[in-house]
């Protein structure tokens, strides 16, 4: 058998299957070689290289391959007879003791494994917020002493765009809200006679968790998800770079004129989202029960006291320093592009939504705890 200038043969020697190259084995011959050995269906035991007086890397490789693959069909050769810089690069070439040299379909990672890693990314996540809200709480201390390196200039538009431009789409779910609330409370009170306790049920859900938390929702949909694309497309440009270049602290410059927008405007958004959906309750009231306007109003205001107010404002305070928190750090950790991005906002979205219900879920606890 020939392939171009390397002449291949067989011989047997002491009972052994023997293939026997000779002449050149370079990347040229590759392709013939292969077909030659690779594909041989005989067992083969030894593969002599002593009369190669030519061999380069794509030789030395596609030479490994081939006792791969015929390892695989069930022979056990051995490359002999190498010397001088043919054995120098087959040793350069070989694979490690007991490693398989050739390409094997990537096995699928088990459940457990599965779970493990996402368990690990997720506590990864945890630990970069946190460190990330250290590193803010200490660019803060740093502002009270020198108030004019904060960038403040644009907190009124920031302002503008979280919580003005947020308002029609927070009007228009919790009025919706509310009357999903009056709807759904109006059959099972009509029931029992107690028409007029539907003021408490839509007051009190709204006010103490529905309204805190619908408005978080959106508020994490669009100034959430801005944040997190506009810092990450900042990241990927270099910009924040340059600001650190120009002696500029990114945590007081980007970050928190976001925080202390959202911090402002999000309780008014609450407070503001709270009235509609009441007002949505007290629509079906009076169209589905004949409950009057004023007899809603005036339960309303015996069943939802101030302090009730006062701890959805507050849940809604630290959502949205949440918010803020967290839409920054994944856009400041951004890497890769505009794939980088699209993958940062998406992450920001979904972890502030998951911690959105967790914080909601310890304030009621919390709350239930202190008689509140």
């Amino acid at each position: 058998m020939a392939a171009a200038d390397l002449s291949i043969s067989t011989e047997q020697r002491d009972g052994k299957s023997t293939v026997v190259l000779l002449g050149r084995l370079t990347l040229a011959e590759g392709p013939g070689f292969w077909a030659e050995v690779s594909g041989s269906v005989a067992r083969v035991d030894e593969i002599d290289v002593a009369g190669l007086t030519t061999l380069d890397g794509g030789g030395a490789s596609m030479l490994h391959a081939a006792v791969t693959r015929l390892r695989h069909g069930g022979s056990a050769p051995e490359i002999v007879g190498a010397t001088g810089d043919v054995a120098r690069l087959l040793e350069l070439y070989r694979c490690a003791d007991g490693a398989d040299c050739g390409t094997s379909a990537e096995r699928g990672r088990s459940l457990l494994a599965q779970v493990g890693d996402a368990a690990y990314d997720a506590w990864r996540q945890v630990r970069d917020i946190l460190a990330f809200t250290g590193d803010l709480v200490v660019g803060l201390i740093a502002a009270l002493r020198r108030p004019r390196t904060v960038h403040l200039r644009e907190l009124g538009l920031l302002m503008e765009r979280a919580g003005a431009n947020s308002l029609p789409i927070v009007v228009v779910i919790h009025f919706l809200i509310g009357a999903i609330l009056g709807l759904q409370g109006a059959v099972q009170l009509h029931r029992f006679g107690a028409d007029a306790f539907l003021a408490n049920l839509v007051g009190l859900s709204v006010v103490r968790e529905l309204g805190p938390l619908m408005t978080a929702i959106v508020v994490a949909g669009r100034s959430g998800a801005a944040y997190a694309a506009e810092l990450g497309s900042m990241q990927v440009g270099e910009e924040v770079d340059a600001l650190r270049t120009l002696g500029q602290d990114p945590q007081r410059f980007l970050v928190f004129p976001r925080v202390l927008a959202l911090f402002l405007v999000v309780p008014l958004l609450t407070a503001f989202a709270d009235f509609v959906a009441c007002m949505g309750g007290m629509f079906i009231g009076v169209v589905e029960l004949g409950i009057p306007p004023v007899a809603y109003l005036r339960q309303l205001q015996s069943a939802v006291l101030l302090s009730d107010v006062g701890t959805g404002l507050l849940k809604s305070a630290f959502f949205a320093v949440l918010i803020g928190l967290v839409a920054c750090q994944r856009g400041l950790q951004t890497r890769g592009g505009a794939e980088g991005v699209g993958s940062s906002t998406t992450s920001a979205v979904v972890i502030v939504l998951f911690g959105l219900v967790f914080l909601d879920a310890v304030f009621t606890m919390v709350f239930r705890l202190l008689g509140w």
